[in-house]
């Protein structure tokens, strides 16, 4: 699905207004599925989540916290829905697995960490106990009440925030923010922008923990982009950012063709995209995501001269963070279900 562009405007549109009697029903049925009981895992849970559909940067966060948690000595494990793939799971991510299979996000988190996909998450989080991971770390799930939470970080991008502030189909929210807030524990704004601030400064009001953080290339990355001409593709959730990322680089974007979000690429459009860099003489760029899925099409060539941009996440209280995570870690532990 590719977003319209209405939903990101900071008032509602005239398209949105039209939109907004199904909002309400769309909202009334997401905050009752909210309200439901969940399962207590065996483990912690820490959900990385947002109040959006889109490309907030949930999965970067993610890693983000994998490697905080990992350096504090626990054995995270990613738990993920497995958007895209073929496999209801319980499954634990392996090297023979493609994006056909679980996804292209579980592709990308599994190279950091063990990585669980499973439409049924409380059946993911035994699995996750039964391999011997100390902490499950769920990849988007905010509004999925199946499993009780112990810490919920949601992701906003701080150049977009929650759009005209509507739900489906009116807008980008998943629910009324009044029915989000209360699951939430803190927010991680990525990249600047008045949107971002805006609910941060909520946030606040609401006595959730703020972080601000933003995406960056490999300096090595940035160096052998400077002053490229490039020809860019990506199917995300905003494929915008990673086109301003590459500027941010110094490299030449002289062509971006963007897909929807986990867009599933064909052999003819690969081949499409890669006549049209030989014939311009443009370097093909694309996101580690993009990559766990174009490597998944059957019958299309090999493109070994394609250039993947990697992005880490860098957080600018990244001690707050890990003692926020670690205190709710020691907290649920010590006090049980």
């Amino acid at each position: 699905m590719r977003a319209p562009r209405f939903w990101w405007a900071p008032s509602p549109s005239f398209q949105a207004e039209l939109l907004r009697p199904a909002g309400l029903l769309y909202t009334a049925v997401a905050a009752r599925r909210m309200q439901r009981p969940g399962e207590r895992a065996d483990l912690p849970v820490i959900c990385i989540g947002n109040f959006t559909v889109g490309g907030a940067g949930k999965t970067p966060t993610a890693l983000a916290v994998a490697r905080i948690l990992d350096a504090a000595g626990e054995s995270p494990a990613f738990l993920s829905r497995g958007y895209g793939g073929s496999l209801p799971g319980p499954v634990q991510v392996r090297t023979e697995h493609t994006a056909r299979d679980v996804g292209d996000e579980p592709i990308l988190l599994s190279g950091t960490a063990q990585t669980i996909v499973s439409r049924n998450r409380p059946a993911g989080a035994r699995l996750a106990h039964e391999i011997g991971s100390t902490v499950v770390i769920m990849d988007d799930g905010l509004q999925n009440p199946s499993l009780i939470k112990d810490c919920a970080i949601a992701v906003v991008d701080g150049a977009t925030g929650i759009g005209n502030g509507l739900p489906l189909p009116a807008g980008p929210l998943r629910a009324v923010m009044d029915a989000q807030w209360p699951k939430t524990d803190a927010v991680l704004v990525i990249g600047e922008g008045e949107p971002g601030r805006r609910i941060a400064e909520e946030a606040e009001r609401r006595d959730k923990r703020v972080f601000m953080a933003r995406l960056e290339p490999p300096m090595e990355t940035t160096r052998s982009l400077k002053g490229r001409k490039v020809l860019a593709f990506a199917g995300i959730g905003r494929p915008e950012k990673f086109f301003e990322t590459l500027r941010g680089c110094g490299a030449l974007v002289e062509a971006a063709r963007s897909f929807p979000d986990h867009h599933r690429y064909t052999a003819s459009e690969l081949t499409a995209l890669r006549r049209e860099a030989a014939e311009r003489g443009l370097q093909a760029v694309t996101t580690e995501k993009d990559r766990a899925r174009v490597g998944a099409v059957k019958d299309a060539k090999p493109w070994p001269d394609l250039m993947i941009v990697p992005v880490r996440l860098r957080i600018d209280d990244e001690t707050g963070l890990r003692n926020l995570l670690l205190r709710r870690i020691n907290e649920r532990r010590l006090h049980g279900a």
